[in-house]
């Protein structure tokens, strides 16, 4: 009789302590979910940085109040520009470039820029591996819209998987925030506007 009673009473000191484990488990991870999440490193503007497929360099970014690298505005428009230099890391050629950079706290009338190669104004061209490109990203904005004299600018990366989980196949996957640039933003008359912001 004491024997069962003893292991009646082991048994619900047991439960007891895992319940009371598993409840401050939980509450510690409620805790840690409830931080706010850690915001994206600030990276060197004037190094070359790792995004994925591409290894880039940020060189400058202006405002344009005219056609830029043959990206015509319309009547009223201006255009937030970045000029940086893109090297493909892979074996083949691509311009999946689009989403890499995103400046932040500007309200963009389209979603993405339209890009182009500054030395012969090529929309989008294939970026082909291992040859550095001076690119043009190149933002529309409403004439009056304000932009600080010192912008941030969203880098998006993705990772390499040798095996994706739906194909099997390799590729470029799960595009996050890799960090954040910041850059003077020089505002252009309209006469150096017109000569693509050379």
């Amino acid at each position: 009789m004491f024997k069962t009673a003893r292991l009646k009473f082991q048994t619900w000191i047991t439960a007891g302590a895992g319940t009371i484990a598993a409840l401050f488990v939980a509450g510690l991870m409620g805790a840690f979910g409830a931080l706010p999440p850690h915001a994206p490193p600030q990276l060197p503007p004037d190094a070359g940085i790792d995004a994925g497929l591409w290894h880039l360099k940020p060189v400058r970014a202006y405002v344009s109040r005219a056609k830029v690298y043959g990206v015509p505005l319309k009547p009223g428009q201006k255009a937030l520009v970045l000029e940086v230099d893109l090297t493909n890391r892979t074996a083949q050629s691509d311009k999946a470039y689009f989403n890499v950079f995103t400046p932040d706290g500007l309200a963009l009338l389209d979603g993405l820029p339209m890009i182009a190669l500054t030395r012969d104004s090529t929309l989008t061209p294939e970026l082909h591996p291992g040859m550095t490109e001076r690119m043009a990203y190149v933002w529309p904005l409403a004439g009056d819209a304000i932009v600080p004299a010192n912008l941030s600018f969203g880098i998006i990366a993705e990772l390499f998987k040798p095996r994706d989980n739906l194909y099997g196949t390799p590729g470029w996957f799960n595009p996050t925030r890799l960090g954040t640039v910041t850059l003077p933003v020089v505002d252009l008359p309209v006469a150096d506007s017109r000569k693509g912001g050379s």
